[in-house]
């Protein structure tokens, strides 16, 4: 039977129709604009609603995964999310139960929980009981694979390891999002960047002509700047490849996995210091599980929500 997946960032929502085997039949994408609320939810639904057409046997879709971006609370049915307002506590469970009717299993998770789903069904962590995925992007978080179930602990937040310890002293910034989010995420990058900007008003080089215009850092302008040779992107990029060295040897020493895979928006392009990350973590973590330990960037990228979100429906209730 074919499953509904239902995979909601933070500025859009993806949906497709998947086959009991993986293979994508049908997909969508559309931007939340300004929808907030109730307005997401009800997209949610209609999304639902419109796959189960297309398949053209509304009754043979028995299962609906969604990954959310966010904290979902399992006791309760309820989601948190960040960057949708009015999802302090959402009914979603409630909501989609209601519209999709008892014979149909719905599963909802957050969006860590599905990045490594995705990778083990159909991706880097294939077939994997003990697997990691590691998500660099706005934020950090990983998912985690332990015995072939997904960790979520007490209260549904297992994986925030962007507030992972891994600097001193301690920073009044690190409230808000944790040292290692701060230091190495997305932002992160470009928050560094722009520390060290600050500091030397005499330096001149790539970094300082590429915001010369808007006074603007991307972390494009990072990484391109960082392959010329450019003195801050070079320490803004190693100082990153030691942090996501240290953050996953901590993971490894703790887990014992038998993959760690690396995605989200800033592994793209980090992907190709993979090794190095690797040599850093050999350095920090339990060796006998970093020999055995295999390090891989995401080969879903982008859709690794969505196959998570897939997988999630194709195993609810089981």
């Amino acid at each position: 039977m074919p499953h509904i997946a239902i995979d909601l960032g933070g500025t859009k929502l993806a949906s497709a129709i998947f086959a009991e085997d993986g293979e994508i039949l049908h997909r969508e994408s559309v931007p939340l604009a300004s929808r907030t609320g109730e307005d997401v939810g009800a997209l949610i639904v209609d999304h639902v609603r419109t796959l189960r057409d297309r398949a053209r046997s509304p009754e043979s879709a028995l299962a609906v995964g969604v990954a959310i971006p966010g904290i979902y609370r399992a006791a309760t049915g309820t989601v948190w999310a960040p960057n949708i307002p009015g999802w302090d506590d959402y009914p979603l469970l409630e909501q989609l139960r209601a519209s999709v009717g008892d014979d149909t299993r719905v599963a909802i998770d957050s969006d860590r929980a599905a990045y490594i789903l995705g990778e083990v069904w159909h991706g880097s962590a294939r077939g994997a009981r003990d697997a990691i995925f590691i998500a660099v992007g706005t934020g950090i978080g990983v998912g985690i694979l332990s015995n072939g179930r997904v960790v979520s602990g007490h209260a549904g937040i297992a994986g925030a390891v962007g507030w992972m310890a891994l600097q001193r002293p301690y920073r009044a910034e690190y409230a808000s999002w944790g040292c290692f989010e701060h230091h190495a995420s997305g932002p992160g990058l470009i928050r560094v960047a722009r520390e060290l900007l600050d500091d030397d008003p005499s330096y001149a080089g790539e970094l300082r002509r590429s915001t010369r215009q808007t006074n603007e850092i991307t972390t494009a302008d990072i990484f391109r700047a960082y392959e010329a040779g450019d003195a801050i992107a070079i320490r803004v990029i190693d100082d990153a490849i030691e942090l996501w060295g240290m953050g996953a040897a901590n993971l490894v020493s703790l887990l014992d996995p038998e993959t760690v895979v690396f995605g989200g928006g800033v592994f793209g392009p980090a992907a190709r210091y993979l090794d190095r990350i690797r040599e850093v973590a050999a350095r920090w973590g339990q060796p006998i599980s970093m020999r055995r330990v295999v390090f891989r960037a995401s080969t879903l990228g982008g859709d690794a929500g969505l196959y998570g979100a897939g997988r999630l429906a194709a195993t609810a209730g089981v």
